[in-house]
């Protein structure tokens, strides 16, 4: 990914923003060969993997199903990860909010690499 305005630096880790919105943002680290993801009030480290995975299970969830149910259960999802360190408790508009973030990423990430591909066909 190209260095944006938005870098950040760790003491230990140097990574470019993928993409974010109001509520947090994905930044990728090529040093580490890893994603991060700032969302919820915490900084999460996930592998690309993982990050299919937070996707997935994101994606999973029927949020139309539980805005439309009159049942007086919270209105709470927790987002595990299996082989992975971290856990989510949502609300559903945070559910929402971090399928945003998670769609923008992978189209951002998608756009990247069809970017790539084109220019290494005009140069090849």
């Amino acid at each position: 990914m190209q260095k944006t305005k938005s870098q950040i630096s760790l003491p230990t880790a140097c990574f470019d923003e993928v993409f974010s919105t109001e509520k947090g943002a994905i930044y990728q680290s090529d040093e580490e060969g890893c994603w991060y993801v700032d969302f919820a009030g915490k900084l999460a480290k996930f592998d690309y993997r993982n990050l299919l995975k937070l996707q997935k299970a994101v994606y999973k969830i029927d949020i139309e199903n539980l805005l439309l149910n009159n049942d007086k259960s919270p209105d709470l999802e927790i987002i595990f990860i299996c082989a992975c360190d971290h856990c989510y408790v949502l609300s559903l508009i945070e559910i929402i909010s971090l399928k945003e973030l998670l769609q923008g990423a992978f189209v951002m990430l998608d756009l990247n690499h069809i970017i790539f591909d084109r220019l290494h066909r005009l140069v090849g």
